[in-house]
């Protein structure tokens, strides 16, 4: 069965900084493309991130291009967001997500919420 579970989230003041994680199993991590996406309030799901199956190639939102980092470790079956410069607008469930066997999969998401 594939899972996704995503952690790291809580509260960060603007400007600071936080690591998302999502830990995967019930397939091969290492052969997928994974995509972080963010909901907020309100609002409909946006794309974040992408990353390839090797990681060599990533791609990012223009809202959060510069401030945020996607890598994985494919031994650990982990992929990562790494959050800085934090701002209000970036406050959001955040998902990662990927598509096996032509099914959209994503875990039960992590809060992030950026307020001082």
């Amino acid at each position: 069965e594939v899972q996704l579970v995503e952690s790291g989230g809580g509260l960060v003041q603007p400007g600071g900084s936080r690591r998302l994680s999502c830990a995967a199993s019930g397939f091969t991590f290492g052969s997928y493309m994974m995509r972080w996406v963010r909901q907020a309030p309100g609002k409909g799901p946006e794309w974040v991130s992408t990353i390839n199956s090797g990681g060599r190639d990533t791609y990012y939102a223009d809202s959060v291009k510069g401030r945020f980092t996607i890598s994985r470790d494919n031994a650990k079956n982990t992929l990562y967001l790494q959050m800085n410069s934090l701002k209000p607008e970036d406050t959001a469930v955040y998902y990662c997500t990927t598509t096996v066997r032509a099914e959209v999969r994503r875990g039960q998401g992590t809060q992030v919420t950026v307020s001082s």
